[in-house]
């Protein structure tokens, strides 16, 4: 009779010990239903494409071919999350990405390589 090879167990806890807490999902969720719209995906690449990865609002307005209204929305949902800055120069607003939080949102779903 042959004996089976032992099976070594891996720690039941190996799974979760990188997934973020209750709180930080909840986060992440408000920020990846607010890029769930193809406007404020495009918006946001817009923006990593421009300059100093900043763009006017002006600017946001003719690129997507809505209403300064409409775009001003979109944006003030990205602001809100936190995933773009919002500077007043005169009557123009400016957004800049936030690049560490979008670096953050891109590392919790990267696949694991270790």
């Amino acid at each position: 009779m042959t004996q089976e090879p032992e099976i070594q167990e891996q720690p039941c806890c190996s799974l979760t010990a990188s997934i973020p807490s209750r709180l930080e999902a909840e986060r992440l969720a408000t920020m990846f239903k607010a890029l769930g719209d193809p406007t404020r995906v495009k918006l946001v690449s817009l923006i990593a494409s421009s300059p100093g990865q900043e763009a006017c609002i002006c600017d946001l307005v003719d690129a997507v071919d809505l209403v300064q209204s409409t775009v001003s929305h979109h944006m003030k949902l990205l602001a809100d999350t936190g995933l773009v800055q919002r500077e007043q120069r005169g009557k123009w607003a400016f957004y800049k990405l936030n690049t560490a939080l979008l670096q953050q949102i891109g590392d919790t779903v990267a696949p694991r390589t270790d």
